[in-house]
């Protein structure tokens, strides 16, 4: 998948401002491309980011897949299905959002969506072609945004947000988990 960027819109190109969304997501945004040619790209940064992860993990067995790090914490195969869980639902709040609807959108538990998958039972290269599917359909949503989608706001677990800053959330949020798993679980 080759990315254009001609006519990205010029909203999407600026990187989301602190008013934009809650505190607790810098944690996210913040580790996108802070230094890079890509800095204001975020349609790049996670096609990017879909080459790197698929790297990281080609060529990994099953056994690979049922690491655990600690015995509290997700096997790799569950950190896989809870990045590919989060980022539709991120993306889905970034269509509603997108298309202007206002109703306010509920958050999720995330360790309930973990223990109620069947991701431990899933082959670890049925989960990467689920990575793969969902990443794609997440760079189509956001190509395909004209320019006043960008900055709408809506309202997402109780929080303020905007599309740019969803956009760079998902794209921080994969970071954060990849790191994890290339410093506790593939090492």
């Amino acid at each position: 998948m080759t990315l254009t960027t001609t006519t990205f819109p010029a909203t999407a190109s600026l990187r989301p401002q602190p008013g934009e969304y809650a505190p607790y997501y810098d944690r996210y945004i913040s580790l996108v491309y802070n230094n890079d040619a890509h800095s204001n790209d975020i349609l790049a940064a996670l096609d990017d980011q879909r080459r790197e992860t698929l790297l990281l993990l080609s060529g990994r067995t099953e056994a690979d897949g049922d690491l655990r790090y600690a015995p509290d914490k997700w096997s790799l195969k569950e950190a896989l299905g809870h990045i590919n869980d989060s980022e539709r639902l991120l993306s889905y709040r970034a269509l509603r959002i997108a298309r202007g609807d206002q109703t306010p959108i509920e958050g999720f538990e995330q360790d309930d969506y973990v223990r109620n998958a069947p991701f431990g039972r899933v082959l670890l290269a049925d989960l990467i072609e689920d990575y793969i599917a969902v990443r794609r359909a997440t760079i189509s949503l956001f190509r395909n945004l004209d320019e006043p989608a960008w900055s709408r706001r809506g309202v997402a677990n109780k929080n303020e947000i905007t599309v740019r800053a969803l956009a760079y959330v998902i794209a921080g949020h994969e970071l954060h988990h990849r790191r994890i798993l290339e410093e506790k679980y593939l090492k």
